[in-house]
């Protein structure tokens, strides 16, 4: 009985052997055929990624305001180069702009507005080039006035003082002139005193109105000087 379980277990610990060489894979196709196939590990595809809806508004731009007239005028005035008065902190669109405001009233009493417009240092140096832009834009109900000044084709009227009878305007720093021709006063005029002299001074024609409403007169071109106090303004008679 001992000699039988020897045997058995001799057998039990051959199979154990045998086991265990096959799981360690021994030598030739034997231990090629027993390899285990590497496991293939597949990737996952990538998923696209879809953007969550926004509640945000998209960003647009505000749009430029547009320039003003006098952005305008200040703009063209800086790219020609113009020149404005100190008065005026070099602003053209503030020369102008007082101008429009002064003519309804500046020389009313003693000048056209043409006349003012010309005649009282308006259009000296950059003055007429920034007029002649500007007006148009700021205050275009006084576009025919410019014209008017710009031509010098526009009535003259006469105020107090003596004026050389000539049909040539007076040259700068030169003396008052008036063309001949027939003028009126009209208004209320008290102690009106008018007179026309020949070129030496001597006496033509004269009065002296304690009260008058109207007055006409006619100058001649042989007349040397006009001289009128106090009798308002003498306008041309068309």
């Amino acid at each position: 009985m001992r000699h039988v379980r020897r045997v058995g277990a001799a057998v039990v610990m051959t199979a154990a052997v045998v086991l265990v060489s096959g799981c360690s894979g021994g030598d030739g196709d034997s231990a090629k055929g027993s390899e285990v196939d590497p496991v293939v590990v597949s990737e996952t595809p990538p998923v696209d990624v879809v953007a969550e809806p926004t509640t945000e508004e998209p960003v647009t731009e505000a749009p430029s305001t547009p320039a003003t007239p006098q952005e305008e005028l200040d703009a063209l005035a800086a790219e020609k180069g113009w020149e404005v008065d100190d008065l005026y902190a070099g602003s053209a669109s503030a020369f102008v702009e007082d101008i429009c405001e002064s003519l309804p009233t500046s020389g009313a009493d003693s000048t056209s507005r043409p006349q003012w417009l010309a005649e009282s240092g308006n259009f000296e140096e950059d003055g007429k080039a920034i007029l002649q832009a500007g007006i148009p834009k700021l205050c275009p109900k006084w576009s025919t006035v410019l014209k008017q000044a710009v031509s010098g084709k526009y009535d003259r009227w006469f105020g107090n003082g003596t004026y050389v009878v000539s049909s040539k305007p007076a040259a700068d720093g030169g003396d008052q002139t008036i063309p001949p021709g027939t003028y009126r006063a009209e208004g209320k005029m008290e102690n009106c005193y008018w007179e026309r002299t020949s070129e030496s001074g001597d006496i033509i024609d004269n009065n002296f109105a304690t009260s008058a409403r109207k007055i006409t007169i006619t100058i001649r071109s042989s007349d040397g000087q006009f001289t009128s106090e106090g009798c308002t303004v003498w306008k041309p008679v068309k």
